[in-house]
């Protein structure tokens, strides 16, 4: 049914696909894996229309096709289930699954019909959802079927499924499965995305796994094993990119959490951070990790659990609580959430402690901003051509350190790295390593979450591995591979 040959797609700086070959037939399921940043997604936004191949050829029924968007590739009969949800909060589901397709009576919807087939499509997946339902009032599982139940309502000839389990509960997605074999029954062909190696077996033909934007492997499910795949998926080997580490964790603990939960994020999520260690938190998208992060810093509400920071017990509701406390997050989106991007060098760098050059009558002091923002350019080696340079201007490494220099400014006791090198190129990564093993020599305690699992084994002590929102095991970096963290971070290695 479909056919891809040499597919490249490359972004301003970033190859995120390079020479990708793949094939689906009727009435398959192909499963499509790798680690967080493989190609797996960007490779599925080309088959849908999402993004256009940089290089390559994609051949559907026989002939050379080029989508330039969604509707047109969903006309030809692909459509797409993402990760993301694309839903319209202030819409009805039976609105949101027939969005711009809605029967019609003359000029006006057809209400009556409208439901009605929203409905048959909602009774396929099971779940009992109410095609008059206000979306923003359903959970985010029910959202979730909500997007596949509008992907079945296209009766398209392929389905390209992202994660559509991410956010379901396990008889859902067995509810999801018995669906999927029907439509292989019908002949529908189906690429299908999912971290979740277990669920696999149920309903895979065959699969491929790419690695860092490059095929590695197709075989038939049948003819492979997990252990196989999760040893392709990792393949790669740690190179000399890390520095060597000069901090030296103590016995003394200086952050610990218990108890921490929040319904449908994470629940009982324990762990200790000693001085002078570098905690690793690994796992893959919609572990928990990021929601945890968010928690301790104040960004999300929790239900129960305590924080501990040197001693003494921290309440904190929101960010200002745990900035006064003394803990700092940098965030995975920098530009979105880290940076004012139009505003200045100098701005950004002091944004997170303003008192520290105000005058007395609190206004900016601008020479003490500017000396202040030119001691952390220089020690951070930030290359901007002016304090007064606007930072969306600036490179993604370059970015990343006014965002670490941010926090610095107000001498933390706890920073947490979230993605802190994602997007950025190997002289930048280096120098941001170079970083944490300082902070981590000083005292500061440092959580590192990053889905690069060579970057966890590079440069941490030990890391938390998360799997469905717990922490399933924590390990001695030194002692570990990347294949152990994988097992457990799929949730394999909890079958053994």
């Amino acid at each position: 049914m479909l056919a891809l040959h040499q597919i490249g797609k490359t972004f301003p700086g970033v190859v995120a696909l390079a020479e990708v070959s793949l094939d689906l037939r009727r009435g398959e399921v192909h499963a499509v894996c790798g680690e967080n940043g493989a190609g797996k997604s960007t490779l599925m936004k080309i088959i849908s229309g999402v993004y256009t191949p940089t290089t390559g050829q994609i051949l559907y029924k026989g002939f050379e096709r080029h989508f330039s968007s969604p509707l047109q590739a969903e006309k030809a009969g692909i459509a797409m289930i993402h990760q993301e949800l694309n839903l319209v909060p202030h819409l009805s589901v039976a609105e949101n699954i027939y969005l711009a397709r809605e029967p019609r009576r003359g000029f006006l919807i057809n209400r009556a019909k409208l439901r009605a087939d929203a409905r048959r499509c909602l009774d396929r997946l099971g779940g009992g959802i109410d095609p008059d339902a206000i979306v923003k009032d359903l959970s985010v599982a029910q959202c979730q079927m909500v997007e596949i139940a509008k992907a079945l309502s296209l009766e398209a000839d392929i389905l390209v499924m992202d994660e559509p389990t991410s956010s379901l509960t396990e008889q859902e997605a067995q509810r999801l499965f018995t669906v999927i074999r029907d439509l292989k029954a019908d002949g529908v062909g189906i690429l299908y995305i999912s971290h979740r190696l277990d669920e696999l077996g149920a309903i895979v033909d065959r699969v491929t796994v790419l690695r860092d934007g490059r095929h590695v492997s197709t075989a038939d499910f049948r003819d492979t094993t997990l252990d196989t795949i999760v040893s392709r998926m990792v393949g790669r080997s740690l190179d000399d990119t890390f520095p060597v580490r000069s901090s030296r964790p103590t016995d003394e603990t200086i952050f610990s959490v218990r108890g921490l939960t929040r319904p449908g994020a994470f629940t009982n999520v324990e762990f200790d951070l000693r001085r002078g260690e570098i905690l690793g938190f690994a796992g893959l998208m919609g572990a928990g990790r990021t929601e945890v992060a968010r928690a301790i810093f104040g960004a999300d509400p929790i239900q129960a659990g305590a924080l501990t920071l040197l001693g003494h017990r921290l309440q904190i509701r929101a960010p200002r609580d745990a900035i006064a406390a003394g803990i700092a997050y940098i965030p995975e989106d920098r530009r979105g959430q880290g940076l004012a991007i139009g505003m200045p060098v100098d701005a950004n760098l002091t944004l997170a402690h303003m008192e520290g050059v105000a005058n007395r009558f609190g206004l900016i002091d601008a020479a003490l901003q500017a000396k202040v923002a030119a001691r952390y350019v220089d020690l951070l080696k930030i290359k901007t051509p002016s304090l007064k340079h606007p930072v969306r201007l600036l490179s993604g490494g370059n970015q990343q350190k006014i965002v670490i220099g941010k926090w610095l400014f107000r001498a933390p006791k706890l920073i947490i790295f979230d993605e802190p090198t994602r997007g950025i190129d190997v002289g930048a990564k280096f120098a941001i390593y170079e970083i944490l093993d300082t902070l981590a020599a000083q005292g500061i305690g440092v959580i590192l979450i990053s889905s690069e699992l060579p970057e966890i084994l590079g440069m941490t002590d030990r890391v938390a591995v998360f799997h469905r929102g717990r922490i399933v095991r924590v390990l001695e970096t030194a002692r570990t591979d990347q294949e152990e963290i994988m097992h457990h971070a799929s949730g394999f290695g909890e079958q053994n």
